[in-house]
């Protein structure tokens, strides 16, 4: 939800991250004038007369509303998190519009183009590019670097970047900033007529050819260059003939060498050892490398001086400096920091709201904050940022029946998820309802995780948290929407599926013909047990067994009857094949239906009648309601939500909901008509009984 103009409580999380950014600021404090304070530690340093600007003094920064142009490449599920912690960062301190290049696979496309829209930054533009179009032009180069072609891409963004573009900012994913992106954009100012890059010197041994007997660089001019963070002054470069440049250099060079070992960079390095008067050295500050045989401690004389820190060590934040934890700390605050909080408009600087954003202005600006169901109505406008596929994902083979388990939870859940995962042997959707910390310590929890680090076919999507309500519906819609295989299976995380129901529902789809020929949701029948130490029932035999010794129960039997009585559980004991049932008021199963069933109505937030709307949903579109004979899931017990304490504890809570039951029958009555006449006498029915 974006900013409306007026000022809000700020929660005590936010609270204590800007009372530590303050006591860091006034602790290490920023001198206004770190060159001068910067090219001192450079004397006597082997590399510091190349890194000081050409005054000595800080450059102007450039006008507040000028647009500063930043080009990254990025691929794959990990990268893609690194790029949005490298995003936190430059949001974090940046005063200017940006406009953010993105080379991407598919993979990260996907990802970032739905982190982008839902996060709904003001003055961030952002445009893609596909690196596949991209490969031809450096396929050529064999490259022993871990990044593979995606490394050698920088080298081409001058032929793919726009012509209308001078100048752009060039990033790895792997730098977390510490100061302003303008300060960087400024020293473009100090360029010489001929120079067309910018680049800090290498910091480590790596182009003295000694770190080993037999080792062969790349030619390079001294210690060379590194390539995390590059000025590139685009028309300069395409008039000096950049392409072809490169491209000869990078052909003569593999005469001998063979391979790039270092990507881009070697290749760079080789063009400015031939053209030294193409570069223009920039201040070491601006990428201080922490790979492995730096002098990086060398570059500044405190550790608050520097301005981009570079993780350029496969090693990442394990990597050995004096100041590794003051830069693991700062790094780790942008992990965690809430990515909302970003959502702040520049001052003075006009057409900066993303698409939709003002719309949504209006309608927030519209709610009254004393109506009693403000909240419900505030949760139903907030767009939460969604991360999908926030960890490595391989999607399953196509096959014409296979089933995609969804279902939702937040961090208080996650403990059910091992067990999941042993129950459910198909592929999953999971939306997790996390704050930016929380997501940091699910990643760390899957991957310590020997069962859930085993499964690359569970597909993770973060939606960030955002408001008083938990947004159920809303949750349900993102895994339901990443779901790739034809049906779905509707859970809950609190329940677990019979350990054969995977294939059964597979086996049951194509027996049954579904699909074309025959629209029908399936129900699988829902126990629950009061027990917390539990024998799973390895058969329908064995559940019945439990049934009738009191061991389990059917579904909230005694507290919301009405919400699993159609399923017929007397007729499912003997029943040997599928049966149809009738849809009845307040019928909420959980079923299995196609992908492109109808989605969760996002008007119902936190408890209450968020599925029965749907089931309604289903029945209005004439899915067949089919119960299985031999499906089962039984839920397990765990402490009530935030979200259902309220509802049995608040009038006003259950008003609401009674309001918003109201609006959906009025909707569903303008879609459907006078066929969704018998869902409001039901409705009603069901009032008048209660």
């Amino acid at each position: 939800m974006l900013p409306r103009g007026r000022p809000r409580a700020l929660g005590a999380a936010t609270l204590l991250l800007l009372l530590l950014l303050v006591v860091g600021f006034f602790l290490f404090g920023r001198d206004p004038e770190y060159g001068l304070r910067a090219a001192a530690t450079f004397d006597g340093d082997p590399y510091g007369s190349r890194n000081r600007s050409a005054s000595g003094l800080h450059p102007l920064l450039p006008p507040k509303c000028e647009l500063l142009h930043v080009a990254i490449v990025c691929a794959g599920y990990n990268s893609s998190r690194e790029v949005i912690t490298l995003v936190k960062s430059v949001l974090f301190y940046r005063k200017n519009p940006l406009h953010l290049h993105l080379v991407t696979d598919a993979v990260a496309r996907n990802i970032l183009e739905t982190l982008f829209r839902t996060w709904m930054v003001p003055a961030v533009v952002i445009r893609f590019y596909d690196a596949e179009e991209l490969k031809p032009l450096i396929s050529w180069i064999p490259n022993t670097h871990y990044s593979g072609l995606y490394g050698l891409m920088k080298l081409v963004l001058p032929s793919i970047l726009p012509l209308s573009l001078a100048r752009v900012i060039v990033l790895d994913t792997d730098v977390t900033f510490s100061s302003d992106i303008a300060e960087l954009w400024a020293l473009f100012a100090h360029f010489s007529d001929k120079q067309v890059v910018g680049l800090v010197e290498n910091q480590s041994d790596w182009y003295l050819g000694n770190l080993w007997k037999n080792h062969r660089p790349w030619p390079a001019l001294g210690r060379g260059f590194n390539t995390g963070v590059i000025l590139l002054w685009l028309d300069r470069l395409r008039q000096t003939g950049w392409e072809q440049m490169w491209t000869l250099t990078a052909k003569r060079e593999l005469l001998t060498l063979m391979a790039t070992s270092l990507a881009d960079q070697d290749v760079f390095n080789a063009v400015i050892k031939e053209h030294p008067e193409l570069v223009h050295p920039l201040p070491c500050v601006w990428n201080v490398q922490l790979s492995d045989h730096t002098l990086a401690e060398r570059c500044y004389l405190e550790a608050a001086d520097l301005k981009v820190i570079h993780w350029n060590s496969p090693k990442k934040l394990r990597v050995k400096n004096k100041h590794a934890e003051f830069f693991r700390n700062l790094h780790l605050t942008f992990l965690g920091y809430d990515g909302k909080l970003l959502r702040r408009e520049l001052f003075g600087c006009p057409n900066q709201l993303p698409p939709g954003a003002e719309q949504l202005q209006q309608a927030l600006a519209q709610l009254d904050e004393e109506e009693p169901c403000f909240e419900f109505r505030q949760q139903q406008l907030t767009v939460h940022r969604v991360h999908i596929t926030f960890l490595p994902h391989q999607p399953p083979p196509p096959r014409p029946h296979d089933v995609t388990l969804v279902a939702q939870l937040s961090m208080d859940r996650l403990q059910m998820l091992e067990a999941l995962c042993r129950h459910w042997s198909g592929p999953m959707s999971l939306a997790l309802y996390l704050t930016d910390a929380e997501a940091q310590q699910f990643l760390h929890f899957v991957e310590t995780s020997p069962v859930l680090s085993a499964r690359k076919d569970v597909a993770y999507h973060i939606v960030y948290r955002d408001g008083p309500l938990y947004p159920v519906n809303q949750l349900r819609n993102v895994a339901l929407a990443q779901a790739l295989t034809p049906y779905v299976f509707l859970s809950d995380i609190d329940f677990l599926p019979a350990y054969s129901l995977y294939d059964y529902l597979r086996a049951s789809i194509e027996q049954l013909e579904l699909g074309s020929r025959r629209k029908a949701a399936l129900v699988v029948p829902a126990f629950e047990t009061l027990h917390y130490r539990f024998s799973f029932p390895n058969s329908k035999a064995e559940l019945l067994t439990l049934l009738d010794a009191g061991s389990l129960h059917i579904f909230r039997y005694h507290e919301w009857p009405q919400g699993h009585a159609p399923t017929d559980y007397a007729h499912w004991r003997e029943a040997q094949a599928p049966y149809h049932v009738q849809w009845a008021a307040d019928y909420e199963p959980y079923v299995v239906v196609p992908r492109d069933c109808p989605r969760y109505d996002p008007r119902f937030v936190g408890f209450g009648w968020n599925k029965v709307a749907h089931i309604i949903e289903l029945d209005a579109q004439e899915y067949e309601l089919l119960v299985l004979p031999e499906a089962f899931s039984i839920h397990l017990p765990h402490a009530p939500s935030l979200d259902i304490s309220r509802f049995r504890s608040s009038p006003t809570y259950r008003d609401c909901l009674q309001a918003l039951k109201e609006e959906f029958h009025q909707d569903l009555s303008r879609h459907y008509g006078a066929a969704a006449l018998k869902y409001l006498t039901a409705l009603q029915q069901s009032q008048s009984r209660a």
